[in-house]
């Protein structure tokens, strides 16, 4: 089972590793787009990741919330909350 903290260590290190940033760029309000200058298709792809990741299916409605790291690990959180009880 995956803790909070777990999941945030994963998500971060993802779009770490994903979009070539670090530490000291990333924080929970970092924008992808505005603060990383993440493309559409960047985001796309990291959506994708984030699906291979956690195993998880993530709607396109969903990702066209994920904005911000916030975003993103709030968005891997439900995925596995609502996988888990079907």
């Amino acid at each position: 089972m995956n803790t909070g903290t777990e999941i945030q260590a994963r998500v971060t290190d993802v779009i770490r590793h994903h979009l070539h940033v670090n530490d000291h760029t990333l924080g929970m309000q970092t924008r992808f787009v505005d603060d990383l200058g993440a493309d559409s298709l960047a985001i796309v792809e990291l959506t994708l990741v984030f699906e291979e990741t956690f195993d998880i299916d993530i709607t396109d409605e969903e990702a066209n919330q994920i904005r911000t790291v916030r975003d993103a690990i709030r968005s891997v959180e439900r995925c596995l909350r609502t996988q888990r009880r079907e």
